[in-house]
């Protein structure tokens, strides 16, 4: 069998199977063979339709909808935390965003930000443009896998903006690992922030 077709079949079986993230990148593949057999392998992929090339050096499944019979192409957030794999960046959404991600808002931001501790950079994904800006520290400070998440939609919902519907949204989609995260980061929130934080973990009750 060619060395390219070995790479290929390698590489696909791979994606299929979940063992590399999606969207991958060529140095996910780089123990199958050299730079260049990887590039020509995932070029072939996609010129048989089976892969798609979502962004530059980015590739994923090419799954097609029953709906429309198009492409469907990978949600930003999953390009952008992918991304951010390859760059060695932590990103965080911007609270519009964050919002948008949980549920706790319907609209769709413009432009796909993200905070990140690297630098501030923009990539272009087919039609979406993703912006990477440098977040400040204290903000950057928040760890975890949901906690920064449900500190940026606070933050775009503002003081005022939290309603008992939001806090009872989060209560019931948040797990118990992810209520004692809260927790955890609760020094990094300010006064208001730390109250609703509280209600969404049940610490108190709604309206104390």
């Amino acid at each position: 069998m060619n060395n390219n077709h070995y790479i290929a079949r390698k590489i696909l079986a791979r994606i299929r199977r979940g063992t590399v993230k999606s969207p991958s990148f060529a140095g996910d593949f780089l123990d199958l063979g050299s730079r260049t057999a990887v590039d020509q392998a995932l070029s072939r992929l996609v010129q048989r339709g089976h892969l798609q090339r979502v962004g530059r050096g980015l590739y994923t499944l090419s799954l097609i909808s029953r709906l429309t019979g198009t492409v469907i192409t990978p949600p930003p957030d999953t390009v952008a935390r992918s991304l951010a794999r390859k760059l060695g960046l932590r990103i965080l959404p911007s609270p519009a965003y964050a919002a948008n991600l949980l549920g706790l808002s319907t609209q769709v931001p413009a432009k796909i930000i993200y905070l990140t501790d690297g630098r501030a950079k923009t990539v272009e994904i087919g039609a979406v443009t993703i912006i990477f800006r440098h977040g400040s520290p204290k903000t950057m400070a928040v760890l975890g896998r949901v906690a920064p998440l449900i500190f940026q939609a606070l933050r775009y919902l503002g003081r005022d903006g939290v309603s008992r519907t939001h806090i009872a949204c989060l209560r019931r989609l948040l797990k118990k690992k992810d209520k004692r995260e809260l927790i955890h980061n609760l020094r990094y929130a300010p006064a208001w922030m730390q109250r609703v934080l509280l209600q969404i973990t049940g610490a108190i009750a709604q309206g104390e």
